[in-house]
């Protein structure tokens, strides 16, 4: 805990905030994490569907604007190394208008850690254990990523490097393993119905999960010991790292199922579940469905935490944890009464989330990031 003076308008204001943290390279695992985590789970089998051959096509694509929003995100850093988004928001457009913007941000954020883990949980009612409620898993993974979310940042960082290495582990091991049952003939034609498809591919990995940057917005300020370069290149290699986590898996799938990887709405777990080698190492998908646990816990505690940073900034509270719980709550509420079954649920992320994402997470921020460009810095006070 420490003593922070703030200068505004009205004078000297003192504020007791609670401040930890971490490095650039703690900084880039969380951004890895946070931006592969339920995408390597829900991403490849959809894609392909709409996308078909070319969904690593799609996947490049909707990345180039994966580094626009990553490129605004560092721009406003560089300008404000020691504020969130909310606080350099305050300073730019005012009190009021970042209020207005928030109407927007917060309950996408909101629906966004339901997502997370609603997703996890149709996989393992749909895929290992159909006769087990949804809500016995969505409440189990909440209760844990509200707990870690109240450690704080540096908790998160020194744990998630930890469970990193495992679930990177089985899925290169996944991969690996698949290795004689990939026939690269199956990657052609690469566009077999044109490029329309390849754009729609591209809507869907938009949404799901490259808009979501803006969320690393809020974390950039607790690497502060770190300095620009150092955390401009960490977030730079940890996105590419996540394009190329995706495409290779994407690709995988298709040479192992041809034209019916897209009716496979879990492709990598389908792709482990074919591993048969010499009757010897099998049921590797059991393994790999620990890492899907893990990958979906990790983001949702990223979220949950972003979003009690963002309403305690907001609204000017002293202390984040002070909503944690209750965020956690209403997001296992929001799995519970969001959709009517796993159609309807996966069209609405497939469908409206890009489009909600646009709206709530890209617009605000090149606004933000424009306003910001032709406002001089001696004029924002800190």
């Amino acid at each position: 805990m420490y003593v922070m003076l703030v200068l505004n308008s009205k004078g000297l204001d003192v504020a007791i905030i609670e401040k930890q943290t971490i490095s650039h390279l703690q900084l880039g695992i969380l951004f890895f994490t946070f931006m592969t985590g339920s995408a390597i789970n829900k991403i490849p089998g959809p894609l392909t569907s709409r996308a078909l051959n070319a969904g690593w096509i799609s996947l490049l694509l909707s990345a180039l604007i994966g580094f626009l929003i990553l490129s605004c995100v560092l721009y406003l850093h560089r300008k404000f190394p020691s504020m969130t988004f909310v606080e350099y928001s305050n300073q730019l457009i005012g009190i009021g208008l970042t209020a207005a913007c928030s109407v927007l941000i917060l309950p996408f954020m909101l629906q966004l850690q339901s997502v997370v883990i609603v997703n996890v949980g149709v996989f393992l009612v749909t895929s290992m254990m159909k006769d087990t409620p949804l809500y016995s898993f969505t409440f189990l993974l909440f209760a844990v990523a509200t707990v870690t979310a109240r450690a704080g940042i540096e908790v998160m960082a020194r744990m998630f490097t930890l469970i990193l290495f495992y679930c990177t582990f089985c899925l290169m091991l996944v991969i690996l393993l698949a290795i004689p049952n990939y026939h690269p003939i199956e990657l052609l034609p690469i566009l077999p119905k044109g490029i329309k498809p390849v754009f729609h591919g591209a809507y869907l990995t938009f949404g799901f999960p490259y808009v979501e940057i803006f969320i690393f917005s809020m974390l950039l300020p607790f690497a502060n010991k770190s300095s620009f370069k150092q955390v401009s290149r960490a977030m730079s290699l940890s996105l590419v790292l996540n394009v190329v986590i995706l495409v290779i898996p994407t690709l995988c799938g298709i040479m192992v199922f041809g034209t019916f990887a897209g009716v496979r709405p879990y492709l990598i777990y389908n792709l482990a579940r074919s591993i048969d080698i010499q009757e010897i190492i099998q049921r590797i998908e059991s393994i790999y469905s620990m890492a899907i646990i893990m990958w979906a816990y990790m983001k949702t505690t990223i979220i949950l935490y972003v979003l009690s940073l963002y309403l305690t900034q907001l609204f000017k509270f002293k202390d984040y944890r002070t909503f944690i719980m209750p965020l956690g709550l209403i997001g296992f509420l929001l799995g519970l009464v969001s959709f009517d079954g796993a159609a309807e649920w996966e069209n609405m992320i497939f469908t409206i989330y890009p489009l909600w994402g646009a709206i709530a997470f890209l617009i605000p921020m090149l606004l933000i990031t424009i306003i910001a460009s032709f406002k001089k810095r001696s004029k924002l006070v800190r």
